[in-house]
């Protein structure tokens, strides 16, 4: 047999009567999360469903005017999760978040499928759409975790980067250790995943190939070079919010400028 098997939607339901076991939990256990559970749920039918029903014509017409649309929202949408995850943000945090996303998820996309796997043409929905969905998912967790920890850093270590500023030192001297700090959280969620790869988990990507019929070892190559392409879209993600988002918070004289931080659920946070 090649091919998926084919599921209806008495399929799905009884999937979905699964996840009343983890409503069970809740109750018993006074967790108070089956009403967000009961909404993730439907979420995700209603949302999934909309991205078939999208995506069909998308895929069946190739218009590269639909393609561009859809990549649009997909960075938009990723750009202002990627925000509102943040405890801290600041005027212009929002543009930037958008700005890094599209040239690093972006810029990983083309080399992947113009360069790599040699798709033609290389905005072909089919890859590009489902790749460059994956590679946004990672990338802006890796920057909301990237520029949280920054802002927390500088917000809350400001004596620390003043007194260094004040014995000379100019504003990315000042800024290092929390510029380091962050990077390196940004990043330890694919590191993770990296870690563990076929050993604890296999990931979504392979495990449709496989129930869609591709040989194993070509899913596991498929695989391979999409954590590849991951972990490179979420280093320079991490790395572009965080350097931005640095040079936002020291003015032209190399000031620290702290008092243009908000905290989520003030104005000016996007």
């Amino acid at each position: 047999m090649t091919g998926p098997l084919d599921i209806g939607w008495e399929t799905v339901a009884g999937a979905a009567a699964l996840i009343v076991v983890n409503g069970l939990i809740s109750v018993v256990l006074g967790l108070r999360i089956e009403r967000t559970l009961a909404v993730a749920a439907l979420r995700t039918v209603v949302q999934l469903t909309l991205l078939g029903w999208i995506l069909a014509p998308v895929f069946a017409t190739a218009h590269p005017l639909l393609v561009a649309g859809i990549v649009g929202v997909m960075v938009t949408v990723a750009s202002v999760e990627a925000v509102r995850r943040s405890r801290r943000g600041f005027a212009g945090l929002l543009p930037r978040a958008f700005a890094t996303i599209l040239i690093s998820a972006g810029a990983t996309v083309v080399v992947g499928n113009a360069v790599l796997i040699g798709v033609d043409p290389w905005w072909a929905p089919r890859y590009l759409i489902p790749l460059l969905g994956m590679i946004l998912g990672n990338t802006l967790t890796g920057l909301s975790l990237g520029v949280d920890r920054l802002l927390a850093g500088l917000d809350e270590g400001r004596e620390r980067v003043e007194l260094r500023l004040a014995r000379g030192a100019t504003a990315w001297e000042a800024a290092l250790p929390a510029v380091q700090e962050a990077i390196r959280a940004g990043m330890t969620p694919i590191l993770n995943s990296m870690a563990v790869v076929g050993l604890v988990s296999i990931p979504g990507m392979m495990t449709g190939q496989i129930l869609g019929g591709t040989p194993p070892d070509l899913a596991a190559r498929y695989q391979i070079l999409i954590m590849f392409l991951i972990a490179a879209a979420t280093a320079l993600g991490v790395t572009g919010g965080v350097l931005l988002s640095v040079r936002a918070l020291f003015d032209d004289r190399g000031r620290l400028r702290v008092e243009r931080l908000t905290r989520r659920g003030e104005a000016g946070g996007d």
